[in-house]
């Protein structure tokens, strides 16, 4: 059966000329004329083997109709199956051409979102102070005995890694926080499946632009991928599915590994904990009305604040150029950590509005109260990504005599230990 594409095809064939222009300020190369060309000749199509359809149909009603069907109706019948066999293998490549060709538009980007390649995000505010001067996170990790690559490499391969003693205890600490924080914020608590499979991750838009930039790790012989973030099997929770407006919105924190490649990361800052291939994280997810879908995404990004506020890591906010947003996202906001040893902001939370990019895909749609149907909005912000918190709090929380203060919201999780 055809599927529903991504992005609307009324909205395209309506606005031609502004989805090709977000797309080029997303960066995607899209032919929408050859896209357009497609939609009409499977219209066309599609109409024809309806109307063969139903002269099957006919004519199968008059040789049921009683008596011994003539030589005609037979000849009529086979020529019938003939064309229609014929005509069904047109439209079912037609479609998977046309699908694939929707598949490579990426969502519209919202007016207020900068155009541009990464170095084009706008700041929007900052909290705390910008310290300078602080021992590197892998090296003071590292010397207490918290972290160990050279092992994770050995039973796995490079930038995997155990996490050890108070180390991996603090990680702990943080997620309970950071749980206790969300699930007090209305979001219900998942325990989610680690694996996808292809329609899941395809809908909630982690098919990669190309096989090189795949990101994700593919189960040879299944149809599976390891999931890179919570957001993709959360995406696909409601999927076929027509949620009643009193129920909206629906609030899901889930908690997971998360697996990537980490493909195209050259030249990026990979050190240590700060880029794994394998890493846990507390994500947030919304299900909305499409009228309520910013209003959310300004309450999730302010949880994120709150959360980073708690905690007590400096931090700015970056409204995120068109050439650095993903497929499925209209609009995202980046929380960037100060790092002391860098003397930079990294990249420590994000939240995303994707408004019908994914459900439309997915089939996930709200029933109004007065009975109409329409697709959903969905959203997602980070949490707590693990394994960056734990640099941030190594390096604004680190002493000079190599102990480590445990944040104050995070000595309850800790047993009340305030040095590690």
């Amino acid at each position: 059966m055809y599927t529903v594409a991504m992005l609307d095809i009324q909205f395209i064939r309506e606005n031609p000329e502004l989805v090709a222009e977000k797309s080029k300020q997303k960066g995607y190369t899209v032919d929408i004329p050859a896209l357009l060309k497609l939609d009409t000749e499977r219209r066309e199509l599609l109409n024809k083997v309806e109307a063969l359809r139903q002269r099957k149909n006919e004519n199968a009603a008059k040789m049921q109709g009683g008596g011994k069907p003539d030589q005609a109706q037979i000849d009529e019948g086979k020529q019938i199956k003939t064309d229609l066999t014929e005509l069904e293998s047109g439209l079912g490549d037609i479609e998977e051409k046309h699908k694939a060709s929707l598949q490579s538009i990426p969502n519209i980007t919202f007016d207020d979102v900068p155009v541009g390649d990464e170095s084009a995000g706008v700041e929007i505010k900052k909290f705390g102070e910008q310290t300078k001067g602080a021992t590197d996170h892998l090296d003071f990790a590292t010397k207490r005995g918290w972290v160990d690559f050279e092992r994770g490499a050995k039973v796995a391969s490079a930038k995997f890694y155990f996490l050890k003693g108070d180390l991996a205890l603090l990680e702990n600490a943080i997620t309970q926080f950071a749980l206790d924080f969300v699930t007090k914020k209305g979001f219900i608590f998942m325990i989610v499946p680690n694996m996808v499979n292809s329609r899941t991750a395809t809908g909630a838009g982690f098919a990669p632009r190309s096989s090189e930039q795949s990101d994700e790790y593919f189960i040879e012989g299944e149809d599976l991928s390891l999931i890179a973030t919570s957001e993709m099997p959360i995406t696909g929770y409601h999927a076929d599915e027509i949620i009643d407006e009193k129920d909206t919105p629906l609030l899901y924190a889930g908690l997971s590994p998360c697996y990537r490649k980490e493909a195209g990361t050259y030249g990026k800052h990979t050190r240590g904990l700060f880029r794994v291939h394998q890493f846990n994280k507390l994500e947030m997810y919304a299900f909305t009305l499409p009228e309520n879908s910013r209003e959310m995404h300004e309450k999730i990004l302010a949880i994120e604040e709150e959360i980073w506020q708690a905690i007590g890591i400096p931090y700015h906010i970056i409204n995120i150029a068109s050439g650095d947003l993903g497929a499925p996202a209209a609009k995202k906001y980046d929380i960037e950590y100060w790092s002391p040893v860098d003397e930079a902001y990294r990249e420590l939370t994000s939240c995303s509005n994707c408004t019908d990019f994914q459900t439309r895909n997915l089939n996930i749609r709200v029933r109004r109260k007065d009975g109409t149907v329409e697709m959903m909005h969905s959203l997602n912000g980070t949490a707590v990504s693990l394994a960056r918190s734990l640099v941030a709090i190594i390096e604004h929380y680190q002493n000079e005599d190599g102990s480590l203060r445990v944040p104050e919201v995070l000595q309850p999780y800790m047993g009340g230990r305030a040095i590690l």
